[in-house]
């Protein structure tokens, strides 16, 4: 059985909820990653940051990234994977949620991130591609809808 273990990105960081939104485009920049997983005080998961929301959400709002913080843009209810869930489990948290990069937890503990690139080289041309119809199908449930 392959794992969300076996097909994570390993070496996934958080950005803690309080660093200001100029810090997480400087990690991703230095990590090469278009999302953080934001921890809370604890090191739980609270939230995604992606490139686009600091671009949108801040950025073309007129708001200086270096006095908002990550936790202020932490949105709606994370969503995860454990490391021993099944690739059958992953494809399936993806798609009923259509989320792009997910964060993979072990012992509470952030351990790796999936990301499409992740699937792609992972699993079967068919379960992609219905990942794929999924995640980016529109309105009439068609992937040129």
């Amino acid at each position: 059985m392959t794992t969300a273990g076996d097909i994570m990105h390993r070496g996934a960081q958080w950005i803690p909820a309080h660093e200001t939104l100029d810090r997480a485009a400087q990690l991703m920049r230095d990590l090469n990653v278009g999302a953080l997983p934001i921890s809370d005080q604890n090191e739980r998961l609270c939230g995604i940051l992606t490139d686009r929301d600091i671009v949108v959400g801040c950025v073309a709002m007129g708001h200086d990234p270096a006095k908002i913080t990550a936790g202020e843009m932490a949105q709606g209810t994370p969503r995860w994977i454990d490391s021993d869930a099944d690739v059958g489990e992953v494809l399936s948290e993806m798609k009923e949620h259509q989320i792009r990069r997910l964060p993979v937890i072990d012992d509470k503990r952030l351990v790796g991130m999936i990301s499409e690139a992740d699937l792609a080289r992972h699993v079967s041309d068919e379960q992609l591609a219905a990942w794929v119809e999924s995640v980016y199908a529109r309105g009439t449930g068609s992937a040129m809808g």
